[in-house]
């Protein structure tokens, strides 16, 4: 069927019911059937390219802290670092991929135009592992230099480091708007899609998990014993491959309008707020600037209700003699305000478990080489970055477990439809990331006195009679508590922000990734020197992981843990969930049109206005 005609189906004879609700159009602004466009059938294209970007990533930064010990010749607090800065930098940079797709390209546009610049990254970062001048010579018994002491070069070290942040850059524009389009595929204003997003965030997780699944076992075997070109060059040809399959999908996909800048609405209602402190808000809400229904109408959105908390922005909305837009803001742009906001808090309490998963693609991996990694007693040896893929099976066994049995019996006891709120499953994960901390300590800790049992405390390269799959359970559980922390973060800042600022929304989960492996880093850093200068020996962490005490630095990573939730309770104490609005008619009558009045229709919430967050 022709756009022309599809047009003069919806607006003549198709109903309500047979195109989209919720302001959803084709690249082109035209609206759309919901037989056509959307659902799961456009949802499948936008999966794929996810899978094999997660295989491209994660087979980057997995094994990312080996290369750059064996092949760079970096120390352990140096490569370490490096790595979590690299992904920091990888979760930061949504944010302005956020801003560009909301106010100025579209979520479509954004994305093709930022996943060319990942796959130029991926094309110079393979580059620079293949080209001989590009990396440092061989090195070990029978070398030029059988110490491995001989460092990369400035040209070198530029070159795989541009490369990394190149590839950083293209996923600033990539990792915001990716989930956010396949989430737009489903209307809100339409019961059974509406079921089906439920879901979503679920089986989004449990599918691009197959693609780290894959980094983690196929990719890092290869790079370890095969070779870093071929382990980099398949993710990138697979990159390749996935954004043509993306392309394809196109005439399958439904796109959310821009809607201007999120920062400079926000910002405007704070100015607005702050010029206005003197002002004293009404007692009647409804004399708040707001403008009229018909103009909502236009654009299919609907106008948020007044809420009483944060009153000293709702004084955006009140009217004086100057209506700039830099005087007098309206009740939803005030709203909007509030609701992005409110989440700081939220997102702030997600740091500390962000730098703990960053500990399992660098100290994890790193202690994973001391270990005894062969299978069954045989001479196939277990790649120390493979344990991360028990990370990607727990966690896809339990998000199944959690979608399937958990969840429904859950929401028959509770009756919400999610079985239990999104911060009551971020609770749980917390709780989890104690456990691993407490576990990993202890470990180390056996590890350790195994080490000195034999003698090889002092000796660095020399394998320690232990088994790898002592370090099992530490993985294991991270796959747990990401199924109900990663799933339940993505799904709230989603949730909880308003339609006109999604994007933004799922970069708050990206940067709270982002702040926490930069945490991990200053932590890392700060301890090293702290105790180093100040314990009396060496430090906790050295190249030499047998004589370093790591143990000591994971029972930190425990309390500090315990803490953050002591702060997590209380935030969930105060957070209120937004509203989730309908569009009712006032019998009464009363109140014309114009700004609030909206001819005689008013906003009121569809079940409970607020709903205060119990732990």
């Amino acid at each position: 069927m022709s756009m022309a005609a599809e047009r003069v189906e919806a607006a003549g004879g198709g109903g309500d019911d047979d195109y989209t609700q919720d302001g959803t159009v084709d690249l082109h602004g035209n609206p759309v059937l919901r037989s056509k466009r959307g659902g799961w059938k456009a949802c499948g294209f936008v999966v794929v390219y996810e899978v094999f970007e997660r295989m491209a990533y994660y087979g980057i930064s997995s094994n990312l802290v080996l290369y750059l010990t064996t092949k760079l010749h970096q120390g352990t607090v140096s490569s370490a670092n490096n790595v979590t800065n690299w992904v920091g930098t990888i979760w930061m940079t949504p944010i302005l991929g956020a801003y560009i797709a909301d106010a100025h390209l579209g979520r479509y546009r954004t994305f093709m135009i930022a996943s060319l610049i990942y796959l130029i990254g991926m094309s110079l970062l393979t580059l620079a592992v293949s080209v001989p001048s590009l990396k440092p010579p061989k090195c070990g018994a029978g070398t030029a230099d059988p110490s491995c002491s001989e460092k990369a070069s400035s040209l070198q070290l530029g070159v795989f480091f541009l490369a990394l942040y190149i590839l950083a850059v293209g996923t600033g524009g990539t990792k915001p708007n990716i989930s956010t389009i396949g989430a737009d595929q489903f209307d809100d204003h339409h019961p059974r899609e509406r079921r089906h997003k439920l879901s979503f965030f679920n089986w989004w997780m449990f599918s691009i998990f197959f693609g780290t699944l894959f980094a983690n076992t196929v990719l890092v075997y290869l790079q370890d014993n095969v070779g870093w070109t071929v382990g980099y060059a398949l993710p990138t040809l697979g990159l390749a491959v996935s954004i043509a399959i993306f392309t394809a999908g196109t005439p399958f996909y439904r796109h959310k309008p821009t809607s201007g800048s999120s920062f400079a609405r926000m910002a405007r209602v704070i100015v607005a707020a702050a010029r206005k402190l003197a002002v004293a808000l009404p007692d009647d809400a409804r004399v708040l600037h707001e403008l009229d229904d018909e103009y909502y109408a236009k654009k299919k959105t609907t106008p948020l209700p007044y809420t009483p908390y944060l009153k000293i922005l709702s004084k955006a909305a009140v009217k004086t003699n100057t209506t700039s837009r830099w005087s007098l803001s309206t009740v939803t742009q005030v709203e909007e305000t509030k609701q992005i906001l409110k989440m700081l808090p939220v997102l702030a309490i997600t740091f500390v478990p962000a730098a703990m998963m960053a500990q399992v693609n660098t100290l994890f991996v790193k202690q994973g080489t001391t270990l005894d990694r062969r299978v069954g007693g045989g001479s196939f040896e277990i790649p120390p970055a493979s344990l991360q893929a028990f990370v990607t099976i727990s966690m896809l066994v339990s998000v199944v477990l959690y979608d399937r049995v958990f969840m429904p019996l859950m929401a028959r006891a509770t009756g919400n439809p999610r079985g239990i709120t999104l911060l009551q499953r971020m609770g749980v994960g917390l709780v989890i990331h104690i456990a691993i901390m407490g576990i990993a300590s202890a470990t180390e800790r056996h590890r350790l006195a195994v080490a000195r049992e034999h003698g090889i405390a002092d000796s660095k390269g020399t394998t320690i009679p232990l088994t790898i799959f002592v370090l099992l359970p530490q993985f294991v559980l991270m796959g747990v508590a990401d199924a109900f922390l990663e799933v339940a973060k993505i799904e709230f800042f989603y949730d909880q922000a308003p339609e006109g600022m999604k994007s933004l929304g799922t970069s708050y989960a990206m940067t709270s990734l982002g702040v926490g492996n930069f945490l991990s880093s200053l932590l890392l850093s700060t301890v090293a020197h702290v105790t180093r200068r100040h314990g009396g020996g060496a430090g906790w962490i050295q190249n030499n992981l047998n004589a370093s005490r790591l143990d000591h630095y994971y029972a930190f990573f425990a309390v500090l843990n315990c803490v953050n939730l002591v702060f997590f309770f209380l935030v969930c104490r105060l957070y209120v969930y937004n509203a989730e609005v309908s569009r009712v008619v006032d019998v009464g009558g009363s109140g014309g049109g114009g700004e609030g009045g909206g001819g005689g229709e008013v906003l009121r919430p569809k079940e409970v206005a607020m709903v205060d967050t119990n732990l």
